[in-house]
């Protein structure tokens, strides 16, 4: 992005990547709005931290909003006249799809609609918005390409954010609001949610339980650290999309490592950064079970359009990622004592 100062909305911002997304912009002297509704989906007190975190920032302010609350919305963006939008804020999760598929239609439909809605109504000059890797669902061809096509979704997570993709589209062509989809492989990191299976492998591992692993370990992942998530989002929020064919100024980026990880290696890994933190003192016992309804046997990003037009291509180390990862854990569950999840 250039020095020009913008006025941003980072929908989701008490989330994993909207937290550092918007700690990355408050260091560039931007001016950040945070929105996010604190829903209970995990550890609340963990948004609550990133929060804190970014209230010291005198260019942050935060709104407690939910999406579907179509006038509470319409008003911030009256009241605000964005430059920018950043919509992060969605439900989360495949297996969560499952058992509460009302959670996903409300928050990544009809909030995304009234997302929009507020932008055609205040026009602003890029909007970006989350996709998911997960909308290439068990594709055969590798590394997934965002020219693939990608109608046969596994989960209804896959489904509404492939809709989110055809409905920014359509509100580009129509209304020519300028729109960029991010297609997130596998986010981890520091201050990460505590549904994702590192997470989760970690509190069972302090635990001392076992570690459940489906397809019996053979799954691939396209892990991508979270400081490299946001390095690229910062770089495509700058690059505003031009006209397509038809005339939608509406592009779509994978944003991944770019080199799939063996789930068995990664939790080696993982186990190898904890034991040297002084987190847990031995490997865990693993229970090798069937594939779970919703997986995808691999996840693996052609980024040669991020390298191409962004000059960038993600490249954290998974021993560099999860060492991290494993620091900030200590810090905030153990030095602080307040481990909960």
């Amino acid at each position: 992005m250039t020095d020009k100062e913008y006025r941003m909305l980072i929908t989701g911002a008490a989330g994993f990547i909207g937290y550092h997304l918007s700690k990355r912009l408050l260091e560039m002297n931007h001016t950040v709005v945070g929105l996010d509704n604190l829903n209970d989906y995990y550890d609340v007190n963990l948004k609550l931290a990133r929060l804190d975190l970014l209230k010291p920032f005198n260019k942050f302010s935060f709104h407690k909003i939910d999406l579907v609350d179509k006038e509470a919305l319409y008003n911030l963006f009256a009241e605000s006249k964005f430059d920018i939008v950043v919509n992060l804020a969605a439900q989360a999760g495949v297996r969560y799809s499952i058992t509460n598929p009302d959670a996903y239609i409300n928050s990544n439909i009809i909030g995304f609609f009234n997302i929009l809605e507020a932008c055609r109504n205040n026009p602003v000059k890029h909007l970006v918005y989350a996709s998911s890797s997960s909308v290439y669902g068990t594709n055969k061809k590798v590394p997934y390409s965002t020219e693939d096509k990608v109608d046969n979704p596994v989960s209804l997570y896959a489904a509404t954010k492939k809709s989110n993709e055809l409905m920014a589209y359509a509100y580009a062509k129509l209304y020519k609001i300028p729109s960029t989809g991010l297609r997130f492989f596998t986010v981890y990191g520091p201050m990460g949610r505590p549904d994702m299976a590192y997470f989760s492998f970690t509190n069972k591992m302090v635990k001392g339980e076992k570690i459940q692993i489906f397809n019996y370990g053979d799954m691939k992942r396209d892990f991508t650290y979270i400081d490299d998530i946001v390095t690229a989002v910062v770089n495509i929020m700058g690059k505003i999309p031009v006209d397509t064919e038809d005339g939608a100024p509406h592009k779509v980026y994978n944003i991944g490592n770019n080199k799939p990880e063996n789930l068995l290696y990664f939790i080696e890994t993982l186990e190898k950064c904890l034991m040297e933190e002084g987190i847990i003192s031995h490997p865990v016992e693993k229970e090798l079970l069937p594939m779970q309804l919703g997986d995808v046997y691999q996840t693996y990003a052609d980024v040669d359009d991020l390298v191409r037009d962004l000059g960038y291509k993600p490249c954290t180390s998974l021993d560099e990622g999860l060492f991290r990862f494993a620091k900030w854990y200590k810090e905030y569950y153990f030095n602080k004592r307040v481990f909960s999840c």
